[in-house]
């Protein structure tokens, strides 16, 4: 029973090799969409943080200097990019692994 147990992991093993090859360690998939998982998540943290700034100034604005307010506006869709962009980019690292 030990053997069939010895002989199945070995044939795993290979089979693991010949999927992956020598460069690349069976983690790297595991490692390659947590990447990409990170990137989406802390693009869309930052988003949300800048956009919640950016919104009290607006609030602030609208009390100091009411003509101002659609200027204040650009934090706001420069925010929603970076949002964007870290989509982007955890679909393009995603589509590489």
């Amino acid at each position: 029973q030990r053997a069939l147990f010895r002989r199945a992991i070995m044939l795993e093993t290979l089979a693991l090799q010949e999927a992956f090859g020598e460069a690349c360690p069976a983690s790297a998939p595991f490692f390659g969409y947590m990447g990409a998982a990170a990137a989406l998540i802390f693009a869309n943290l930052g988003a949300a943080y800048g956009t919640a700034k950016s919104g009290v100034g607006i609030c602030s604005m609208g009390v100091m200097h009411p003509t101002l307010i659609m200027k204040s506006i650009i934090p706001v869709v420069m925010a929603g990019g970076v949002g964007i962009y870290g989509f982007i980019i955890s679909v393009v690292v995603g589509t590489k692994i």
